[in-house]
């Protein structure tokens, strides 16, 4: 039996906020796998003018909402030297399972799969959808944003017709243009990350 399901979803819908880990100092290289069980480090791409990384699950209907708005991020932003990975946090869920949701809303954007929440923690992410955006830096990548995609989801159960901030398209493009990026932290609505024990 897969261990998170559309129920357990909506009934851990919440709103968190993580206020650490944005600007601190470079970490440890972080290892991560792709879904044929190769190890990746996304964060260690010194072509990339930044890494993007978005943290999904295959059962939370929210995340399912944002493929849309996060293709077009991707299509916007990657011929600008920005990478992108789908980062998949659930440890139950088998390399199809992934695929085929990659398939249905997805296509072929970059996938990895985060057992062991290596990326979540270096993210500070608390659920998904949840975006974090690390530029290069020193010995490592330095985290710089971390939070929701946009303001369409304002509180739990509460959703409007379209975003009035688009704060994860904001924090690219200031990165970008070398400037600060405008709110290093931005409270995500969605489901909720599972500590692993």
């Amino acid at each position: 039996m897969r261990g998170f399901t559309l129920r357990t979803c909506f009934s851990s819908l919440l709103i968190a906020v993580a206020a650490t880990g944005v600007g601190g100092p470079a970490e440890e290289p972080t290892s991560v796998i792709d879904l044929d069980g190769r190890a990746v480090r996304p964060l260690e791409d010194a072509t990339a003018k930044a890494t993007v990384l978005v943290f999904v699950g295959t059962d939370c209907p929210i995340s399912n909402r944002y493929a849309p708005e996060i293709l077009r991020l991707q299509r916007r932003f990657a011929p600008q030297g920005v990478a992108f990975w789908l980062v998949y946090v659930q440890r139950t869920d088998p390399a199809e399972a992934i695929r085929h949701h990659l398939a249905e809303y997805f296509g072929t954007m970059a996938a990895l799969r985060d057992p062991e929440h290596q990326l979540v923690r270096r993210a500070a992410v608390r659920v998904t959808p949840e975006a974090a955006v690390f530029v290069p830096g020193g010995p490592g990548a330095r985290l710089v944003y971390h939070g929701r995609i946009d303001d369409r989801y304002v509180a739990f159960g509460r959703e409007r017709a379209t975003p009035t901030t688009h704060d994860l398209e904001d924090a690219v493009a200031a990165v970008l243009a070398g400037r600060a990026v405008p709110h290093e932290v931005t409270p995500a609505v969605g489901c909720f990350i599972p500590d692993l024990r």
